[in-house]
């Protein structure tokens, strides 16, 4: 009999080097949510520009700091919201928690309002139509990052903000913005075929919403439910990027496809979060991708499960920037990689699967034709706690029932002598 192996959970303490240490990472801060209340700044104008019908736009942010924190320097993270750049504002229900989340784990957070409309909605929009909006957003969102590093040289940093950490955040059009903010980035890179002498859409790369002066990029980005115009403007050492996106999705593709507005206009053909991570992986590029198999567009708002995925993993991830931790995919901050997030974990050409998932009452999990019967098959949940050692195991299958266990996000671990094997579980 081969032994059966218990391996402990370790969690990592951070150690924090000289450069970061300005910064307190020992409290849990970044991580979790160690601040109660917060200050909110609504309405804050950080630029203006012309519109679709012509007319001036003032442009409005919304700030949310962690009250009584007398850290004089931030990290910030700044979401937009989704819509199709057409509807939904600075409150929207996509980006609100998040913005509130993050800020009481420490971060100050913006959520902005941008420029939203498209020509021809009516009679229909063609590609053309589609960039403009893009990209009038997008410049709008280089405003909001200047703004914040503006206010820290000219006006005395009045939000707190570590202007070497800014991170852009963005849920489905938001997440659109995002990733072009991130791989847009050169003049030579705008399409040919959009007329920048119009109002509104001149300033070349940069734009010009405000706040002149100073550089509208971001050291990282989060984007869920995003697309790409084109992965072949993504190079080597760019922007860093976590991706979170459904493979059933019905609005923004998940891999290369046509884009629709409104679901009705075929636009042009888009590169999504999966054909991102492909691109990502060939580079080498510093990135995250979590898919979410099954689901459809933007499954975080309202399923507090995916919320949860999405908070943490980013959080995660983002750690390496603000306290110079190592770069984490996972879903639990364990540097070992004990515990993974992938929904198919594959090491030493073995499989560990799980169907359906998410679950309601039980799940199957499969071992895969080579891992041994006698293996050890551990139920952890989401904070690394062992729940219980299953042995339902028939032929190469196991059976977790969900018996009396709350809904949340589990782990299913597999130690043999071949290694280790993880999986993600969800009961709804």
């Amino acid at each position: 009999m081969k032994a059966k192996i218990l391996l402990s959970l370790t969690f990592i303490s951070l150690i924090v080097s000289v450069s970061y240490c300005q910064i307190d990472c020992s409290t849990g801060r970044y991580l979790s949510e160690v601040f109660t209340t917060l200050n909110t700044t609504n309405n804050i104008q950080y630029g203006q520009n012309i519109n679709l019908t012509g007319g001036n736009e003032i442009l409005l942010l919304d700030v949310y700091e962690p009250a009584g924190d007398s850290m004089p320097e931030r990290p910030l993270i700044i979401w937009a919201h989704g819509g199709g750049f057409l509807f939904g504002d600075k409150t929207s229900i996509d980006i609100l928690p998040l913005s509130q989340d993050f800020a009481r784990m420490g971060y100050v957070t913006a959520s902005i309002d941008y420029r939203l409309g498209m020509n021809n909605l009516f009679t229909g929009p063609d590609s053309v139509d589609a960039t403009e909006s893009v990209i009038r957003a997008v410049h709008d969102a280089r405003a909001a990052i200047r703004f914040f590093k503006k206010n820290y040289t000219e006006n005395g940093n009045t939000y707190g903000i570590d202007t070497s950490n800014i991170f852009f955040g963005g849920v489905s059009a938001g997440g659109v913005m995002a990733v072009h903010l991130a791989y847009l980035n050169k003049e030579s890179e705008l399409p040919s075929y959009i007329d920048t002498s119009q109002a509104g859409l001149g300033g070349g790369i940069e734009g010009n919403s405000g706040n002149s002066g100073y550089k509208g990029n971001a050291r990282a980005i989060i984007s869920s439910a995003g697309a790409l115009r084109d992965t072949a403007w993504m190079e080597t050492d760019d922007t860093p990027v976590i991706s979170f996106h459904g493979d059933m999705d019905a609005t923004v593709p998940y891999g290369t496809d046509i884009i629709y507005v409104q679901g009705i206009w075929p636009i042009m053909l888009i590169d999504g979060s999966s054909s991102i991570h492909e691109r990502a992986e060939i580079l080498g590029m510093n990135h995250c991708f979590e898919p979410w198999p099954g689901q459809d567009h933007v499954p975080h708002v309202g399923s507090a499960a995916y919320h949860d995925t999405l908070v943490t993993m980013t959080a995660n991830f983002l750690m390496q920037f603000v306290c110079g931790g190592p770069a984490v995919c996972n879903y639990i901050y364990d540097t070992s990689g004990v515990i993974g997030i992938s929904d198919q974990y594959v090491k030493n050409e073995l499989t560990l699967s799980v169907f359906p998932n998410p679950a309601s009452s039980h799940t199957t999990v499969s071992l895969g034709t080579h891992v041994p019967l006698n293996a050890t098959v551990q139920l952890y949940d989401a904070l690394g706690r062992l729940i219980r050692i299953e042995a339902k195991a028939q032929g190469t299958e196991l059976i977790i029932e969900r018996e009396d266990l709350p809904k949340g996000i589990y782990y299913i671990r597999l130690v043999g002598d071949e290694g280790l094997y993880t999986a993600k579980l969800i009961f709804e």
